[in-house]
């Protein structure tokens, strides 16, 4: 899939997206005229990237359990107080309008970095963070951690493999198996087992790196200057942030 998102340079939608959560996350409490302008650009890049509305709507609603952790706020602001049906219950006004920020800025925030992963490749966002200037130690656990989850998967799909060759397959009416109890200590072990080989896998790969050479940094070819047209676009995104940003000051 091709989008003017996609072929724009990692650098840009790297340091717009960053910059578009701040923005979000800086935006005070009860900027609903704001948030929903930061929303509406959201959806515009969605929608021009070319990626289904549905499905990133979809997978930005995994920030909502984060977000349900401000739900205690709605009792512990203070500020006027609203009674829920005579039942006693005190809500606080600040607290609900606070509460609804965050969930709303975390559903934004998401949106924009599912956007900016779907649209990148891993390798080019590796290489992005180093052309920022971001920790070098920082970008090489990153690239790690990514690869080392495929060690992690193909380990376990090993591990599953082995463990059906090695038993029977009853149909559904005649499942055979132990208490919950057994079951329990059958899957702490097999999670035992993963983690061992996993560790012993992954050692074996960090010996073949530094057999060749790795010291702790990913070398690649130097980065190309920003293409005009990227730079316009970085310039403009900016400069659009910018503006919000100011305007959000207001509502302090």
């Amino acid at each position: 899939m091709r989008s003017p998102v996609h072929a724009l340079d990692a650098r840009v939608k790297l340091v717009l997206a960053v910059a578009f959560i701040l923005t979000t996350s800086l935006t005070p409490n009860g900027a609903w005229p704001l948030l929903v302008m930061l929303f509406a650009i959201a959806i515009s890049v969605i929608l021009l990237s070319s990626l289904e509305l549905g499905y990133v709507l979809r997978r930005a609603g995994l920030a909502v359990p984060f977000a349900l952790a401000a739900v205690p706020l709605i009792f512990t602001v203070p500020g006027p107080r609203i009674e829920i049906a005579s039942t006693g219950i005190m809500l606080s006004e600040p607290g609900i309008v606070r509460m609804l920020s965050v969930l709303f800025k975390s559903y934004i925030s998401m949106q924009m970095a599912i956007v900016l992963a779907s649209t990148t490749s891993f390798p080019a966002l590796l290489q992005a963070m180093r052309a920022v200037r971001l920790p070098k130690l920082l970008v090489a656990v990153f690239g790690l951690m990514w690869r080392y989850l495929f060690v992690l998967v193909d380990e376990a799909m090993r591990l599953m493999r082995a463990r059906d060759s090695r038993s029977g397959a009853p149909d559904a009416a005649n499942r055979i198996g132990g208490s919950i109890a057994w079951r329990a200590r059958a899957a702490g072990g097999m999670a035992g087992n993963l983690f061992m080989r996993s560790f012993e896998r992954g050692d074996r790969i960090y010996d073949a790196m530094t057999a060749r050479g790795y010291d702790g940094e990913v070398r690649s070819l130097s980065h190309p200057a920003l293409a005009r047209s990227s730079l316009i676009v970085l310039i403009a995104g900016m400069f659009v942030l910018a503006l919000l940003f100011a305007v959000s000051r207001l509502f302090t």
